[in-house]
């Protein structure tokens, strides 16, 4: 029997905790023993006094196991159970384009995702502009919808690590957020109740990242990648660029249209080309449906090509009650915003910086994103045709489209685009979208 209060007095002296201390302080998150105070001091203790691997794999392990754990086994699925996360970021859409990819190469989707946080777009919200789609279907629907198009892109539920809901919401009003430790048990803890085979995870890097520097990006990918194999999980990692938006839209519905574009191959990105074949191929490798990353990525274009990836992403709409036609018809379904009006650069020049956290807030301040967890969306409005780091820009030359439901909002939006935008004399030196890979 342990008392709670000695668990924090370890950690607040720099102990190492035991893993039935641990299981003993995150049952007690789940079923209300232990107090909020407690908890954030547990959370402080850990911020400032961190946790070493051990502690990190039995804290997401024991975060999984406060609630169900999906097991795919008695589906008798013929391939493996695969995904991705991202760290978040402005304009990545790679999870609808991600999810349908696999599932035309053999793989099987189930991805769980979040809403948007802070700038950073979220792709349940990306889904929710999608007119009867279904974010949070039962356990029975999700099960065949993952088993017979092989993705299927939901809402976390109330039963999937309860202990991080209720633990990460006393750190967001707390200072206490960016643990590396506490970040990784986060994200893991939801992924492994998802009954994964193998993880990818996207760590961003850049002025749109979550994470302040590379440095820190790179500590949170080695800890995620060493305590998702710890936990008996196949786990890599890709550093990828954030300091520009990686697709040339923002915005939830305009995001949708980008996606529907890239797979049904009317325009494809290369940031965005470059990111979600390095992910997919990744996945691939790792899940053992390709040997080596060269058959990956042909594997991965074949799919693209001959409408595969498209179909299944068609399928997986309709399947959760979305529109049929959604590919082909577009625009009967998805809301358009009103006003419609070019943010011109003031100066001529090179595109050489972007403030892309400052785009992903442009987007929040139209409506696009959410201020305060109850607001609404306005799924219309956002930013597209992007400018790029490095694009040659004339006086006057749009910077980007802005989507806005009023004249002043899009007026607010178009300085607030310009202020994001750096315009320099010369062509910066282009950044890599792919800095580094991290495998076990």
């Amino acid at each position: 029997m342990f008392l709670n209060q000695e668990i924090i007095r370890k950690k607040r002296d720099g102990g190492a905790l035991s893993a039935a201390e641990i299981q003993f302080f995150v049952r007690g998150i789940t079923d209300g023993s232990v107090s909020e105070g407690q908890i954030a001091a547990l959370a402080m203790a850990v911020f400032f006094n961190d946790m070493n691997m051990d502690e990190r794999v039995a804290f997401t392990l024991a975060m999984r196991d406060s609630g169900d754990v999906l097991d795919w086994r008695s589906l008798n699925l013929p391939g493996p159970v695969v995904d991705k996360h991202s760290t978040g970021g402005v304009g990545d859409v790679v999870s609808l384009l991600l999810g349908p990819m696999i599932a035309a190469c053999g793989g099987f989707v189930p991805m769980i995702s979040g809403r948007g946080l802070g700038h950073t777009g979220g792709t349940l919200d990306k889904f929710d502009a999608i007119p009867g789609y279904c974010t949070v279907p039962d356990n029975a629907l999700f099960r065949k919808v993952v088993q017979e198009v092989g993705v299927a892109i939901i809402g976390q539920t109330a039963q999937l690590a309860p202990s991080d809901k209720r633990f990460y919401s006393i750190r967001d009003v707390t200072a206490t957020v960016e643990s590396v430790a506490m970040i990784t048990g986060s994200i893991l803890s939801k992924k492994l109740s998802a009954g994964l085979d193998a993880l990818v995870m996207d760590v961003k890097v850049g002025s749109g990242a979550f994470m302040p520097s590379y440095a820190k990006s790179v500590e949170l990918a080695e800890s995620i990648v060493a305590v998702g194999n710890g936990a008996g999980m196949h786990t890599s990692a890709i550093l990828t660029d954030m300091n520009e938006s990686l697709a040339p839209a923002a915005g939830n519905a305009l995001e949708v249209r980008c996606a529907m574009d890239y797979l049904s191959g009317r325009s494809r990105p290369a940031r965005l080309h470059e990111v979600t074949l390095a992910l997919c191929a990744e996945m691939l490798v790792l899940g053992g449906l390709a040997d080596s990353e060269t058959a990956a990525r042909a594997k991965l274009m074949a799919a693209l090509d001959s409408g595969a990836a498209a179909e299944r992403f068609a399928r997986m709409v309709s399947a959760l009650g979305g529109p049929a036609d959604l590919l082909d018809k577009p625009d009967s379904h998805l809301e358009r915003a009103p006003i419609v009006v070019p943010a011109p650069a003031l100066q001529a020049g090179y595109a050489s910086a972007c403030d892309c956290r400052g785009l992903g807030l442009a987007v929040v301040g139209l409506g696009g994103g959410r201020r305060r967890p109850s607001d609404a969306i306005d799924f219309a409005v956002g930013l597209t045709e992007l400018a790029g780091l490095g694009d040659a820009i004339a006086v006057g030359q749009p910077l980007a489209i802005v989507h806005a439901r009023s004249e002043a909002a899009a007026q607010q939006a178009v300085r607030e685009v310009q202020a994001a935008y750096t315009i320099g004399a010369v062509a910066p030196a282009a950044n890599p979208v792919v800095y580094r890979s991290i495998r076990p």
